[in-house]
């Protein structure tokens, strides 16, 4: 197993490259499946979720269209509680059948903050696809994710666009960290 330092953490691999695309295309069989015949809007929530996004949306084969959003409620490896807007929603949503692509949802509370924005903009139908999910801290019952690539326990994790302080997004595996 592999094992990184990132800030004077150490972190072991969790879920290898080959394990990711198994996921994600699962993931995105599940879309194709449940939005067949329709047309989503991708709404993509930057940073974090930009590597997961690409790779869903490239094996998703329905006439589609993604935006993207930025929001931030995360310092270091603890959350903050609040969530900030920091590229608000451009896309029109009146009518739209809308897909939230997440990194990971843990309390909930960014999910659930858009998906009320969402819906008060109109959109059709909003689900949720996260490449990782953590139920034992979810605090909101509407932000659990339709679609989930894998479960995790509480453990703080980096990688394939999961960051800590702006870094490790780029590594092609997950770590969780190991102290």
């Amino acid at each position: 197993m592999r094992t990184i330092i990132e800030q004077g953490h150490t972190f072991e691999e969790w879920l290898t490259p080959e394990q990711i695309a198994k996921d994600v295309t699962e993931l995105a069989n599940r879309i194709n499946a449940d939005y067949a015949g329709r047309e989503p809007l991708f709404v993509v929530v930057l940073n974090g979720a930009f590597i997961f996004a690409a790779d869903l949306i490239r094996r998703v084969n329905l006439h589609c269209e993604t935006t993207f959003i930025r929001v931030s409620s995360y310092w270091g490896m603890a959350t903050t509680g609040k969530l900030e807007f920091i590229v608000p929603l451009q896309q029109v949503v009146e009518g739209r059948d809308v897909i939230i692509v997440e990194d990971i949802v843990d309390s909930g509370l960014t999910i659930h903050q858009l998906k009320a924005h969402l819906r008060a903009e109109g959109a059709q139908s909003v689900s949720v696809a996260s490449m990782l999910f953590k139920p034992n801290k979810l605090e909101y019952n509407d932000a659990k994710p339709d679609y989930v690539g894998r479960e995790i326990t509480n453990e703080f994790v980096i990688g394939y666009g999961l960051d800590f302080d702006g870094f490790a997004r780029n590594l092609d595996s997950i770590y969780k960290v190991k102290e």
